[in-house]
């Protein structure tokens, strides 16, 4: 029987590439080596550690003598992942502690093996008195890093701290529908007969979220192209954009290609879809998610601030999901809270202003462009947004008429500016901006 050390030892690793060398999550856990049985044991305890990690490092600064940054990413990470363990999940106590302790063994930290166990053992001694010196900050309490509360506290007010918790809640499963292969009724009766219990989401009509996780590739919908994976929020992209038969559309930075196949599934009779991403890699997603669902798109490898990327001519309809910090999917990517850094936020905003700037000229007189992403930051959406209006008198802001004609949406946060901003723990959704923006007749 096993012991449990190597599935802790896999998850101590996935921490340590994130923490210490800079890996996404996605990447970090992508080990062949794992066992595909202790695979799910193995993401909870990963994106757990990494969820309530910045409580759970000032935890580890009240046991170690040593400060935080001159442990090994292992180390760190074996702490993490033994302290998450006994904070949070439904694991025996004893083995927690036992199995960590022999991971650490397994990931190269022998030597630090009692030091892990002394930190353990004491945490269970002590563990109020300990996590109320690191709840007494509301980076502390709400597991962020200071520059993401500071932020958000600025942008939001009253509502950071509900922002904060939701980014810490576990995410639901949301499936489309494609609408062009089955309905959301027939799809939600599919999936009742195979035990899946889902619930409607009123401003995304192809939308169900499921009633538990499960993995998509076990279902039938889903491998036969009936469905797919997308957050509501997300799926607010197609309907605002509002695209017509005989139009010719241009998705940029459009991998993995989720809203590409969402506007192709709603709008059948469009004259040509481009759907453009810098790289092949993610551009091979796009026509594999594509080919799955039966559909098909003009799919580009190109930079859309090449303003030749794409082919010739103007298009009715542009979507630039623009290239963002992703602090509005911190609950779906807690590695986010670790990767990101402040300095991002300027350096994604003058890469976002010169997309908008470069595909705007690629916009037909008449037509929308629909700026999109999945960032919260005023300074990555609104003033982005801002700032071209005031540099560009031929663009008119039509968000708000475009969301009236979304029936369903629920109220938003006051707007202070252009653009509408779905919250996390506000719409039940990830976090989305939207700024629709329209190319004066002359």
């Amino acid at each position: 029987m096993s012991d449990g050390s190597a599935s802790r030892a896999a998850a101590v690793r996935a921490v340590a590439g994130v923490i210490g060398r800079g890996q996404s999550l996605e990447t970090a856990l992508a080990d062949p080596n794992v066992d595909p049985a202790d695979r799910a044991f193995v993401q909870a305890l990963a994106f757990g550690a990494l969820r309530f990690g910045h409580r759970l490092k000032l935890v580890v600064g009240q046991l170690a003598t040593r400060k935080w940054d001159a442990l090994t990413p292992e180390l760190q990470a074996l702490l993490l992942v033994g302290l998450y363990q006994l904070e949070y999940a439904e694991t025996a106590e004893h083995a927690a502690v036992s199995a960590t302790v022999e991971a650490a063994r397994r990931v190269g930290e022998a030597r630090a093996a009692g030091f892990v166990n002394a930190c353990l053992r004491r945490f269970q001694r002590e563990r109020e008195a300990l996590l109320a010196v690191a709840d007494a900050s509301v980076g502390g309490r709400t597991s962020h890093p200071a520059w993401i509360v500071d932020a958000l506290e600025q942008d939001w007010h009253d509502q950071a701290e509900r922002v904060l918790a939701a980014n810490n809640a576990h995410p639901p499963l949301t499936l489309r529908a494609n609408l062009a292969r089955t309905t959301t009724e027939a799809l939600a009766a599919e999936l009742a007969e195979a035990g899946h219990e889902t619930h409607a989401v009123p401003f995304a009509p192809a939308a169900l979220d499921l009633g538990r996780p499960t993995d998509v590739r076990a279902l039938q919908a889903f491998v036969e192209g009936r469905c797919s994976v997308q957050d509501a929020a997300a799926q607010l992209a197609v309907p605002l954009l509002d695209a017509r038969p005989g139009m010719r559309v241009l998705d940029a930075c459009a991998a993995p290609g989720g809203k590409t196949g969402h506007l192709l599934e709603s709008v059948p009779g469009l004259a040509e879809v481009v759907a453009l991403d810098v790289d092949p890699l993610r551009a091979g997603r796009i026509r594999d998610n594509l080919a799955r669902l039966g559909l098909a798109a003009n799919v580009v490898v190109g930079d859309a601030l090449d303003p030749t990327a794409g082919g010739p001519g103007l298009f009715d309809r542009i979507l630039l999901d623009a290239p963002c910090s992703g602090t509005g999917v911190i609950r779906r990517h807690p590695d986010i809270k670790w990767l990101r850094r402040p300095r991002d936020v300027s350096t994604l905003a003058d890469r976002q202003k010169r997309l908008l700037a470069v595909l705007w000229e690629r916009l037909a007189p008449g037509g929308r462009l629909v700026y999109a992403t999945c960032s919260i930051l005023r300074a990555e959406n609104r003033a982005v947004v801002r700032a071209f209006l005031a540099a560009t008198p031929e663009a008119a802001e039509v968000t708000e008429s475009a969301s009236l004609a979304v029936a369903g949406l629920p109220p938003l946060p006051a707007a202070r500016g252009p653009g509408l901003t779905l919250l996390p723990g506000v719409a039940g959704t990830d976090g989305f901006y939207y700024a629709c923006l329209e190319r004066r007749q002359h």
